[in-house]
């Protein structure tokens, strides 16, 4: 499971077999973790994370949204 990148304790990665669905990013925090779709950034599930973590975690996606779109276009081998 490639980890894109990691802030504030929170760690922004996909699994290898993710490529079939849409493009979307796990995080993980603390105990917790969730699921957001990337367009638009939007909550597909959480688990064991408050609503102000995923708050978070939503501003830090949408503030590297591209960076995550090149991390998941490279590993998946999509071209524009």
């Amino acid at each position: 499971m490639p980890t894109i990148f990691k802030k504030d304790g929170y760690r922004f990665f996909f699994y290898s077999a993710d490529g079939f669905e849409p493009m979307h990013v796990h995080v993980e925090f603390g105990e917790g973790d969730a699921k957001f779709w990337l367009s638009p950034p939007r909550l597909a599930y959480s688990y064991r994370m408050k609503a102000q973590e995923l708050k978070k975690a939503r501003f830090l996606i949408e503030e590297n949204l591209k960076l995550i779109e090149e991390k998941w276009n490279e590993f998946f081998n999509i071209t524009k």
